[in-house]
């Protein structure tokens, strides 16, 4: 199951054949691969607990007695260790696996016949020692974009064999030992190479259930497909994710490309994930592509206690021809945006920059909406991200706003008064509900049961890093 998890982690998603440059990367470090070693022993030693010895049958002569046909029955290993295993990177290649020092130990029957009615049986205990087994795992993708291992090499070495017997007399022990000796070494470097290949190809049905496409919510998906090969060198495994948004059945490029990034060479976590401003602002193409970024404003989404209400007496005082033609109504504005947000990541800084307007409507008696004037509003905010459970969040605090007239459906009037009374509603109504969605966060790439701990996350300059390490749950 670990290992499961770990090699899903170095694959994710490698697509045969693309060159897009990645909006997301992951590196892998040697302190993620020594905790992924550690998790996988157990099931190693599980498959290799299959290793089946069949019985040994066969005659030989012994002086003074004659032909001895003897059988070496129900051999079944009863303890195996691994107490040295290691996995290594080959540069540019693949992950190698090399296990020494390995000891089986096994238990069986024997049973010797001669002088035609002369018989005898007893047990012996067979330890293998010094087995040592490597291989090399390669990494490829299959036609969906998913990820597929296979073995390429692989090879196992029997050390030394003790057998010890219990039972019967020691002039058999001469005939049965080298037999059971030369068969057993046979039969463990023929089955062990087949097991850790089959261990392998196990790996495959979990890999397929990564997420190659993580809703986020029902406007937008993220696409963590691989873009591009892993990189392996002597140290880590770095991957590069497609990472961007689109909408929900729609994938449509935006019109920008991610830029080149390289992540740093830090190693004190296991992991390290590279998101950069491409993934953010695809995030805002789509929501602004599907229509999210806009907001009706109503006076019941105004606190109670404030002096502020959205009614015509309230503008009337800044725009008294308001109150005039059309006194005595509430009102309702439209804050929508009118290009793509742009979001800038600087060093401990993340700035967003959005244009809208405000369209500001009186409520008739019949419902019906009365146009009263249009603001251009720019609008600065700074945002504070952060990692939740398997998810990237955030929040949103405002900066400063500009506004200017657009258009105006009641004649000439200054607007600049209503800067305080703008700033209030964005702080009151617009911030807490864009940051309610960013709460929510999007997902990181997922890879089985894990969670991340001792998560720490630093913003430079054009893209943000996530140091954490991995903890598996199940």
């Amino acid at each position: 199951m670990y290992l499961r998890c770990w090699l899903a982690l170095l694959l994710a998603l490698v697509p045969a054949t693309l060159s897009t440059k990645p909006g997301v990367k992951i590196k892998l470090t040697e302190k993620g691969l020594e905790y992924g070693k550690s998790q996988s022993i157990a099931a190693l030693q599980q498959k290799l607990k299959s290793i089946k010895i069949p019985d040994i049958s066969g005659s030989g002569k012994v002086l003074h007695i004659g032909v001895v046909k003897y059988s070496l029955s129900n051999m079944q290993i009863v303890n195996i260790g691994l107490p040295k295993t290691e996995v290594d990177l080959v540069p540019g290649s693949a992950v190698r696996l090399s296990i020494s020092n390995t000891f089986i130990s096994l238990h069986g029957n024997w049973k010797i016949k001669y002088l035609h009615y002369m018989k005898n049986s007893g047990s012996f205990d067979l330890n293998v020692n010094k087995l040592t087994i490597t291989t090399d795992i390669a990494i490829k993708s299959d036609e969906t974009g998913r990820p597929a291992v296979s073995t390429v090499s692989c090879g196992a070495t029997v050390g030394s064999l003790t057998i010890k017997f219990h039972g019967g007399a020691s002039w058999l022990y001469n005939l049965i030992k080298d037999v059971l000796e030369n068969k057993a070494r046979k039969e463990l470097q023929k089955q062990i190479c087949p097991l850790v290949t089959e261990a392998v190809s196990d790996l495959n049905p979990q890999l397929k259930t990564l997420n190659v496409l993580a809703k986020v919510d029902q406007y937008a998906e993220i696409e963590y497909s691989m873009v591009s090969s892993p990189t392996i060198s002597n140290s880590s495994v770095e991957l590069s994710l497609k990472g961007e948004f689109y909408n929900i059945g729609k994938h449509q490029e935006p019109p920008f490309s991610p830029a080149d990034f390289s992540l740093p060479p830090q190693i004190d976590r296991m992991l390290y994930i590279g998101v950069s401003v491409f993934t953010a602002n695809s995030a805002a193409f789509v929501y602004n592509k599907a229509g999210a970024l806009s907001l009706y404003i109503t006076d019941d989404m105004i606190p109670q206690g404030s002096p502020f209400r959205l009614n015509t007496k309230t503008f009337g005082i800044f725009i008294p021809q308001i109150a005039k033609q059309f006194p005595g109504l509430m009102m309702k504005l439209l804050v929508k945006t009118v290009k793509d947000p742009i979001i800038t990541f600087q060093p401990n800084n993340v700035t967003v920059q959005a244009t809208a307007t405000v369209t500001a409507y009186a409520i008739q008696p019949n419902a019906t909406l009365a146009p009263l004037f249009v603001l251009n509003l720019e609008t600065s905010v700074s945002a504070h991200v952060f990692v939740s459970g398997m998810s990237l969040a955030g929040d949103v605090a405002l900066n400063k706003i500009n506004l200017t007239l657009a258009t105006s459906y009641v004649g000439d009037f200054q607007f600049k008064p209503l800067d305080n009374m703008f700033q209030m509603v964005l702080k009151v109504v617009v911030i807490p509900k864009l940051n309610a969605q960013l709460g929510k966060g999007h997902p990181l790439p997922t890879f089985g049961k894990t969670k991340l701990v001792n998560t720490q996350l630093q913003v430079l300059k054009d893209y943000m890093l996530i140091g954490t390490d991995v903890q598996f749950t199940g």
